[in-house]
């Protein structure tokens, strides 16, 4: 069990893995497979690469699939010295031009199909070049004569800049140092330690998003276990990975669960491999949690975090006390509270609803270029998480939800001010409104409210519009044409009754 220590980097955990379990599996990806050695090897010819072109010290954008590939770009441009930019590879122009121009992207690497489809607006947008780096490519890298760079990245230099929603319609960056990402890193071994160059972990979660890392990939490869990555979900090459690759630990997320459990297969798979599965993200009904652990006889360990916060902040123990609805007790080093949602600054006793905040060596630097946005999120050392929650009197954390006006599609943050900032774009919109409702395959969903000029605006020419400037799980799954929006005594919008309404209409099955 790694121990938490100021210098450490993930780099170094990586190094100390290929030193000990050369010839064990680090990556396996479709017809993918490579040895420590092997990706050792091309992680270093690839970072010799990108130190050649200038990348030391500047930011290099990931867009890329799931795959062995984007984990060795990831660990190339920490051994040179650069900053990783990961991003959704399904982001429209709108999206990348936003992000890519806010970060200051130096060069960005993709996949072969990233770069057929936006490879021009990829190249407009990094102010030196796009590489292309596929599957295909990884042979010649693990073939080269690169060895790992002498120098280690400095825990407090920064090593990913992870885009998230933001509440002023703009994603924004959130900075994360070498230091807070190895940390978290420790702190979540000290919760779920691993087995070392024994645990092989399933990813089917994107690889660009902070859960994936959090709970697969740095689990994984700081251990000197087995990355077993599936490029998409699919609930049938779910079940075949675990049988014929001997998962160990699932990384799960609740919209996959949900899934899983209700499928045909589910209990006439072998799962017994299993020792353990995570979730987090997202709220996991309980009906499920029990469901998937009863016929798996592995426990689901969930935990709670923030991009912020590196991510993780609390989480049930792999051995311990495990509590059913709960997202666990706070990681190592970490204070976990409870306050008023009106000041923030009364702790409230156990039994309380009120809004959780954290303080911890894993919390981020800032927000890239928002002084005023990382002066509200982090106070007095405080992070405010924008929850709602309660504590137990073990400190076990139960959230039981929002205060920001946040939506989590599927594992994904959407905030509604970004949709309704496009929707306002399209020409017959006089209003418009966004609210999140529940859903049971997703957790919540995206549901649309506009005031229309006329009736010439329709329901699909208003998607249509969504498609070309939203990626997929930000879009509406209902659009409803209203005639005003409630709003309250001062004039502002009343997004409580908004999302009554919303639930009213679900549930009556009326039409858009």
């Amino acid at each position: 069990m790694k121990t938490i220590e100021s210098g450490a980097t993930v780099s170094s955990f990586f190094r100390e893995s290929v030193s000990r379990f050369p010839g064990n599996e680090a990556v396996v990806a479709e017809d993918v497979r490579l040895s420590y050695h092997d990706m050792g090897s091309a992680v270093a010819s690839f970072a010799t690469k990108l130190s050649s072109l200038g990348a030391k010290d500047r930011r290099v954008a990931l867009v890329m699939g799931n795959g062995a590939a984007i984990v060795v770009a990831l660990h190339a441009i920490w051994e040179a010295g650069a900053q990783a930019v990961p991003l959704n590879p399904d982001y429209t122009d709108r999206e990348f031009e936003e992000i890519l121009e806010d970060a200051d992207v130096w060069i960005t690497i993709c996949g072969a199909s990233q770069h057929d489809r936006i490879g021009e607006l990829l190249s407009r947008r990094s102010r030196s070049l796009v590489l292309v780096l596929d599957s295909i490519d990884l042979a010649d890298l693990v073939t080269g004569t690169g060895e790992i760079l002498g120098q280690l990245p400095h825990p407090d230099s920064l090593a990913i800049l992870q885009y998230t929603g933001g509440t002023t319609g703009r994603s924004k960056g959130v900075a994360l140092t070498h230091r807070t990402v190895a940390v978290n890193v420790m702190q979540r071994d000290e919760a779920i330690p691993m087995q070392p160059g024994k645990e092989r972990i399933l990813c089917v979660t994107p690889l660009y998003h902070a859960y994936a890392t959090a709970m697969a990939l740095f689990p994984a490869l700081s251990s000197g276990g087995a990355l077993v990555i599936l490029t998409r979900f699919k609930p049938e090459a779910v079940f075949d990975a675990i049988e014929c690759e001997r998962i160990t630990l699932f990384a799960g997320a609740p919209s996959i669960y949900n899934v899983m459990v209700t499928h045909p297969e589910f209990e006439r798979r072998d799962l017994s491999s299993l020792a353990a599965s995570f979730s987090g993200s997202a709220p996991l009904a309980v009906d499920v949690l029990e469901r998937w652990q009863r016929v798996s006889g592995a426990p689901i360990l969930e935990g709670y975090g923030l991009t912020e916060a590196s991510p993780i902040i609390t989480f049930n123990p792999r051995h311990g006390t495990r509590k059913a609805g709960s997202v666990g007790p706070a990681v190592k080093g970490t204070t976990v509270e409870v306050v008023d949602t009106e000041g923030g600054t009364q702790a409230l006793a156990a039994g309380n609803i009120g809004e959780v905040r954290a303080r911890g060596p894993q919390l981020m630097k800032g927000y890239r270029n928002r002084p005023k946005e990382t002066a509200d999120a982090i106070r007095d050392g405080w992070l405010y998480t924008g929850d709602l929650g309660e504590l137990d009197e073990d400190g076990y954390l139960f959230i039981r939800g929002r205060k920001k006006e946040m939506v989590i599609v599927g594992g994904f943050n959407v905030y509604p001010r970004e949709i309704e900032e496009v929707l306002f774009t399209l020409d017959g919109v006089l209003d418009c409104a966004v609210v999140g409702v529940q859903d049971p395959r997703l957790g919540e969903a995206v549901h649309a409210f506009l005031v229309r000029d006329g009736a010439s605006l329709s329901a699909d020419r208003v998607m249509e519009h969504c498609s070309r400037n939203l990626v997929r799980y930000k879009l509406p799954a209902r659009v409803n044409f209203v005639q005003v929006l409630p709003r309250t005594a001062v004039g502002k919008l009343d997004r409580t009754a908004l999302g009554k309404l919303a639930e009213e209409l679900v549930r009556a099955g009326e039409p858009e």
